[in-house]
């Protein structure tokens, strides 16, 4: 039962540090140890690197946590679903992805550099996305070609 819902722990972690941390002072200093402790915990148990600093949506859902990588500056919105092994990165430009609503993101994708990836958009298992992906789109392929729905 520990290892059910590691995402819901692992995001809930990572908020209570954001917490914490946008409070400032001394007395939310010594409250965040806790909080940083259970991010810890949590990323090694998962086997993936979210950095605390993300911004996830409380409501994005990681069926299978183990691999997953997501960059300081990534941005998850509602009701997005992101696979095992998905990489959330910097590419040769600084910045990193935005994911708008209801996003589905394949296992083994990387989507990398400063980019978009519209609402309800699918990006398939394995595809590198280098570029926008308008809104109800697919992007599939190395590197990603978008196709239509």
């Amino acid at each position: 039962m520990l290892l059910t819902r590691q995402d819901q722990k692992l995001i809930a972690a990572i908020h209570a540090v954001q917490r914490s941390r946008d409070r400032g002072g001394l007395l939310a200093r010594l409250a965040s140890v806790p909080a940083r402790l259970r991010y810890m915990f949590w990323t090694v148990i998962s086997a993936s690197d979210i950095h605390r600093d993300a911004r996830i949506h409380a409501s994005a859902r990681f069926p299978h946590l183990t691999g997953v990588v997501i960059h300081r500056d990534a941005v998850v919105g509602r009701e997005c679903l992101i696979m095992q092994q998905v990489t959330l990165g910097q590419g040769a430009e600084n910045g990193a992805p935005v994911l708008e609503e209801g996003v589905y993101i394949g296992a083994g994708a990387k989507v990398l550099g400063p980019i978009t990836i519209g609402a309800g958009a699918r990006i398939g298992a394995n595809a590198v996305v280098l570029q926008d992906v308008p809104p109800g789109t697919t992007a599939v392929g190395v590197p990603a070609v978008i196709r239509k729905r």
